[in-house]
Formats: structure tokens, C-alpha cells, sequence
């Protein structure tokens, strides 16, 4: 099947939009600035929401939101917000996105958020087996013909403001997102139904937590991932310098 969509290098993966922006958005600018091509994919559109109006609102703050980190394309699948589930159909729609848009790095949640939405949860479930069901032949009647794609790289991603818990990998590692922190905060400051006046905290929240991750690496401001596998090298030395 000859495929008319844009191939993306990345896609970052979200329940709700304001998800990626708050988990990584610095690291999503960085990658566009470098020439990546980035794509979003929120699962849900994340209504009903308490001060939203409606679901075309939310779908503006979010297009704002990627416009000002520099994504090249933003899509929203059609699950249920609150309502959430691993389960096939979910798979196989992000699936299709997967093999339509072929990335060869996928960022998505890693872990649950206590106190916050499970569709956090049920998210990294539903990413984790798209990533699977892409590279899957002899399937293709579940994925509308649409050509098998390994994704080669996987990563997880936790909220900037969520408490410290421990994630099971194989490895960590932190970006430097010194260049690109006031963006990231500007993208979250497009969601104004969710931000309102009385939680201008969240802000500060995000940016004490970037400032502390890049810390832990030596850069004024960072983003902390997960690997999937354990990072590998032939050159330990260059490694090292490279970060």
C-alpha cells in the first residue's frame, strides 16, 4: 500500500493533551530545532474537563501548544477521556498511527501517577503494545493494509511535577533542555482551561523540576528518560563526552 502521510522520527505519545508538554516538551522543541521531524499523539482529547467549554477548544490550546514547540503534525485519536482501557481496539488505532507515520523512536508514559488520571497507566499499556502490534505481519486486515513498521527505539517519559517513584529499566538518561525550557512552558501556558490564574504554581512546579533534573547531569535544565534496553557503547570515552 503506497503511503501519502508524512514519515515522522519521533512520536510522543500522550493520554490527554498538556501530557507531553508538562513530561517533555523541552526535549520534543530540542528534536524539532534539530532538524527531527516530531509528531504528538494524544489518545484522547481530554474532555469533558472542568473549565473547558467544549472539545474544540481544547483541540485549539493543543495545536497552539505544538505550534510553539515546533511538532510538524499533531493527532488525536478518538478514545474516551476518563473512561480509558487497554484494550484491543486502542492498541490497534495507535498501531495504525505507527505504521502510517513509521518513527523510529517512540516516547510515551512509564510508569503510573499517583493521584492523577489511570489513564496515564492505561496509556503507557496501550503505547507499549502498539509498539508490538506495528512490526506484526500477517495481520492486515486489523491495520487496514498498512505496511508493517519496526519502531527501533522506545523510551518512557514521567509528568515533571509527579512525585519520585521507582521505575523499573534498563537504564536512565537525562537532555539538556537549557535552550528550550521557556518554551516548554510556554506551550503549557497555552492550555488555559486547565491552567487558570489560581494555578500559576504549576509553572514554577515545572520549571523547579527541570532545573533540579538537569542538575543531576551537569546542564542548567533537563528532561529525565527511560530505556528500554540497557544504553550501549564502543566508545565509553565518547560516550561520556557526547553528554
Amino acid at each position: 500500500m503506497e503511503l501519502d502521510a508524512e514519515k515522522l522520527d519521533v512520536i510522543v505519545v500522550g493520554a490527554h493533551p498538556d501530557d507531553v508538554e508538562i513530561a517533555c516538551g523541552g526535549t520534543l522543541a530540542s528534536l524539532a530545532d534539530q532538524g527531527y521531524s516530531v509528531g504528538i499523539i494524544d489518545l484522547t482529547d481530554g474532555e469533558p474537563t472542568p473549565r473547558s467549554p467544549g472539545p474544540e477548544v481544547r483541540l485549539a490550546e493543543a495545536q497552539q501548544a505544538a505550534e510553539v514547540l515546533g511538532a510538524h503534525k499533531r493527532i488525536t485519536l478518538d478514545l474516551p477521556n476518563r473512561r480509558l482501557f487497554d484494550c484491543f481496539e486502542a492498541r490497534v488505532a495507535l498501531a495504525k498511527e505507527f505504521r502510517r507515520y513509521r518513527p523510529e523512536l517512540v516516547i510515551g508514559f512509564g510508569d503510573k501517577t499517583p493521584m492523577a488520571s489511570p489513564d496515564h497507566w492505561q496509556a503507557m499499556q496501550i503505547t507499549d503494545a502498539a509498539v508490538f502490534y506495528s512490526r506484526l505481519t500477517k495481520w492486515d486486515d486489523e491495520f487496514d493494509n498498512l505496511p508493517v513498521h519496526t519502531i527501533a527505539y522506545q523510551l518512557y517519559f514521567k509528568l515533571a511535577f509527579e512525585p519520585a517513584t521507582s521505575t523499573t529499566a534498563a537504564g536512565h538518561f537525562v537532555t539538556d533542555i537549557s535552550s528550550t525550557l521557556e518554551r516548554k512552558i510556554d506551550s503549557i501556558r497555552c492550555y488555559a482551561t486547565q491552567f487558570p490564574p489560581e494555578k500559576e504554581y504549576i509553572y514554577d512546579r515545572v520549571r523547579g523540576a527541570a532545573l533540579h533534573t538537569g542538575s543531576l547531569a551537569g546542564y542548567p535544565a533537563g528532561e529525565m528518560f527511560c530505556t528500554t534496553r540497557a544504553i550501549a557503547t564502543r566508545d565509553p570515552l565518547r560516550l561520556l563526552k557526547d553528554g
